[in-house]
């Protein structure tokens, strides 16, 4: 039942998927990466919620719980919530840059204000480095989802299934395949998650539960912690919206409204993690034993409910992975086509798009299998390359006057000792290294932008 009912799911996002392109006809690239710009609120609302709300929401978010105790969640939802005004703010302006340069990509916003080949270079190529472990997060997610509801296969074949799947989605109809499909997604996991939480309480009972968690994990938090936490949520509130896919999701809106009205309503899905704490303390409290701590809600799920449920549950958690595989691919593939390969016509960049999707996927797959990780880790590797974009964007958002080589600069030193300080596992007190990385990108941007010497020197 659970397997017919999972199939059942995937079929008809399938069917959604051929639906979306109904009346649209051989697509454009503008119409097939962006929607033509088309998109009300709805639609916006939930490709949006479907980045946002992903894999890591039903994996990694009890994962974390499970292996690192409460105050794992302080950080998660601290970060999501300061990201939403942000997001209001901010949001509108992307979109009017994203129409004024025509863009369809992150780095056609720097081509477009700063009239740098060297910086669009250094941008695009540094967002599909980046975005190398968060494809690797879904892929994580998925194995993880799929074992954890009792699934055996080996991890090479559902990374390949999942590959698959989301490459069809994005060559049936682009970004509005993944608008319609993130309306069952979303459905589908809140079901789930509610489903899962309700069944814990329930069967177990919510006092019981806590009780018998709390006997096994903190929830003190040390000053350190404290401190990461903070730091944490602040620097990847900044990078929230400077996703490269992220961006383009802003830019399928119809108007600079349009992501006004979605940003209002966007908190509304954070009713769910009350129930996601409560299938994590479950796993916690019956001592649980699991492969890797990403099980932990999936351990909760298969033993407390029906399997047809189950099957409910697991397409959720699918169709949650994949449909980010896809934004990421749909994010990737014009950067390649349109940034990297300049000149290339424009009937040409949706095919050669594809072609680099699959080359994605591909690296996205032998990393998964090589080098797995936690998810947190995932997560913040991501975040400590892209949120070096924010000071670039502030200044196109804003139509400042900032020299490119201060912003390329200063991108390519936050990035730089990003890695530099994680690989040699730097302390600095608690204090995301992330953020001590982006103060010194800011301290350089500021002073190669008024060096005269440097100022002379433009990139090309």
């Amino acid at each position: 039942m659970t397997t017919a009912v999972f199939l059942g799911f995937i079929v008809f996002s399938l069917y959604l998927a051929i639906r979306s392109k109904k009346g649209h006809g051989a697509q454009s690239v503008h119409d097939f990466f962006v929607a033509s710009r088309q998109f009300g609120a709805y639609l916006v609302f939930f490709l949006a919620a479907g980045e946002i709300y992903s894999i890591g929401t039903m994996v990694g978010f009890p994962g974390g719980i499970y292996a690192k105790g409460p105050t794992y969640g302080v950080w998660f939802l601290g970060y999501i919530l300061l990201a939403y005004p942000l997001g209001y703010f901010l949001g509108p302006k992307i979109w009017q840059a994203g129409a004024r340069y025509n863009a369809i990509t992150l780095p056609d916003l720097f081509k477009g204000h700063y009239g740098s080949r060297a910086l669009e270079l250094i941008v695009a190529g540094s967002s599909i480095l980046f975005l190398l472990p968060w494809g690797q997060l879904q892929f994580t997610g998925l194995v993880a989802a799929l074992k954890g509801l009792g699934w055996e296969f080996d991890p090479v074949y559902l990374v390949l299934i999942s590959a698959a799947l989301a490459f069809t989605y994005i060559a049936i109809s682009g970004v509005r395949a993944s608008a319609y499909i993130a309306i069952l997604k979303d459905i589908l996991m809140v079901v789930a998650i509610v489903a899962t939480g309700v069944a814990v309480g329930w069967k177990a009972g919510v006092g019981d539960v806590f009780h018998a968690a709390s006997l096994q994990v903190s929830n003190q938090m040390s000053d350190t912690q404290l401190r990461f936490s903070m730091s944490t949520m602040l620097f990847q509130a900044l990078g929230f919206y400077v996703m490269p896919f992220a961006v383009q999701n802003f830019f399928t809106a119809r108007s600079a409204n349009t992501i006004r009205r979605t940003q209002v309503a966007m908190p509304l899905y954070m009713l769910m993690y009350p129930f996601l704490v409560l299938a994590s303390y479950y796993a916690i409290s019956q001592n649980l034993q699991l492969a890797s701590p990403n099980e932990a809600f999936f351990a909760a799920a298969v033993r407390l409910l029906p399997d047809w449920l189950l099957g409910l549950v697991t397409a959720g958690a699918a169709l949650s992975g994949l449909l980010v595989l896809a934004g990421i691919c749909l994010a990737i593939g014009p950067i390649v086509t349109r940034n990297l390969l300049p000149g290339m016509p424009e009937q040409r960049q949706k095919q050669g798009a594809k072609m680099v999707i699959v080359v994605y996927l591909v690296l996205s797959i032998a990393m998964t299998l090589a080098t797995p990780n936690l998810m947190l880790t995932l997560i913040n590797t991501t975040y400590y390359g892209v949120t070096q974009f924010f000071p670039g964007v502030i200044v196109i958002l804003f139509s400042l006057k900032v020299r490119p080589m201060a912003i390329a600069l200063g991108i390519l030193s936050g990035q730089g000792l990003a890695i530099a300080l994680y690989a040699q596992q730097a302390d600095f007190g608690g204090i995301n290294l992330g953020l001590v990385s982006l103060a010194v990108n800011l301290l350089v941007t500021v002073v190669a932008n008024y060096t005269p010497r440097l100022a002379r020197v433009q990139p090309a």
